[in-house]
């Protein structure tokens, strides 16, 4: 019967982030550096909200959208990027990011369409979009330090172009963009009538520079879907919340979607998001610290091994440059795994324009940062 299912679907491949983090498990000793969640427990006010939830049978469906106070406290979150979105009418709270992502881009794609991502990228998008019918056309941002530039974008798009994923903070490369280069960006993209999705789960964890948002320029706002949550900023990753901002003409659409999709989130992870919002505001600053310090601490020893990077400025990832090894990014990664007990993931999980690379996950503690680092060194002591 498999033949007779949607051909999409069976053309769609598992992760590689997930493919190669599953070969972990022959290997019980080694160290893990691969996915990507904080090592941070949820804030116990977060939790102690859940069981009043609970207890007070908080867990029936709520509205399609959410919870209202949680909907307030989201726009009063993002107004300090200098983003206003009205509770009622212009967010939808999703189950996790990854939900907001699929009802985005569910509700914008047809058949035939083209969606531009940046690569190497996070590879949850693409087969969202190839379930959908279209096609993703990725721009290689290898030789412009993983940062989309605006003259590559607009040589991109074409007649069947839909939409321009922004995910920055990056997952994979630990990049960001500033308010500088989105104006830039939006100067190219005003008058093209193509939709942005600005993947902003990260934007609580930049330590180099406040993060920025394409959709605060007036000339982009109306065009543009911001995807925001709680999983990274508050370590909620398993509480499955996310936000969907868009205007009212989008999001009246995307709602529908997202209705027949989930009905709701979990009414009592709606309650917990609300109070990470409104009574752990300091949570995602002290993760931001932390993650700062392991950044520096990462770098350090890259630099000493002699492997290429670009310094990561959010998030908790740095995608390291192997190319000078002469093996393609599976072969370093599965050596590195079978014979000294580290795993990082391949390049090559975020696109054909990942190889070359690894990413290194540092939501880790320093001593298996410290560990890991070290049987990096070793194997790499041993290729040169």
């Amino acid at each position: 019967m498999e033949q007779w299912m949607n051909s999409n679907a069976r053309e769609i491949e598992i992760s590689g982030i997930r493919r190669f983090f599953n070969k972990v498990a022959d290997v019980p000793e080694a160290i893990q550096l691969t996915i990507g969640q904080p090592d941070f427990p949820t804030p116990d006010v977060v939790k102690e909200a859940a069981i009043e939830a609970i207890q007070g049978n908080q867990t029936t469906y709520t509205a399609n959208a959410g919870i209202l106070p949680l909907r307030q406290a989201v726009s009063q979150h993002v107004s300090t990027y200098g983003l206003s979105y009205d509770p009622i009418s212009e967010i939808i709270v999703t189950t996790g990011a990854s939900q907001g992502i699929d009802v985005a881009l569910r509700s914008l794609l047809i058949p035939g369409d083209e969606v531009i991502l940046p690569a190497p990228v996070y590879p949850g998008y693409e087969p969202i979009i190839r379930m959908c019918g279209a096609t993703p056309r990725f721009i290689d941002t290898r030789n412009t330090g993983f940062v989309l530039q605006p003259e590559q974008v607009l040589t991109a798009i074409n007649h069947k172009t839909k939409a321009l994923i922004l995910p920055y903070p990056s997952n994979p490369t630990g990049c960001q963009m500033t308010a500088a280069e989105l104006t830039k960006l939006a100067d190219v993209l005003a008058d093209q009538n193509i939709f942005v999705l600005s993947d902003e789960i990260y934007s609580e964890l930049c330590f180099a520079a406040p993060h920025a948002s394409i959709a605060c320029d007036p000339r982009m706002r109306e065009k543009t879907i911001v995807i925001q949550g709680v999983s990274k900023s508050h370590a909620m990753t398993g509480w499955r919340i996310g936000f969907l901002l868009a205007p009212e003409p989008l999001a009246k659409h995307m709602l529908k979607v997202h209705q027949y999709n989930v009905s709701c989130a979990s009414s009592v992870s709606q309650h917990a998001a609300l109070a990470a919002l409104t009574k752990a505001p300091d949570a995602p600053k002290q993760m931001r610290q932390a993650y700062e310090t392991r950044a520096a601490f990462v770098t350090e020893a890259l630099d000493e091994m002699g492997i290429p990077y670009v310094r990561p400025t959010g998030g908790f990832y740095v995608f390291c440059d192997i190319r000078q090894f002469g093996q393609d990014s599976e072969t370093f990664s599965s050596r590195l795994l079978y014979e000294h007990g580290l795993a990082l993931i391949p390049g090559t999980a975020f696109s054909s324009y990942g190889e070359g690379f690894l990413r290194l996950s540092f939501a880790y503690s320093m001593e298996q940062l410290q560990e890991g680092l070290a049987r990096l060194k070793n194997f790499v002591s041993t290729l040169v």
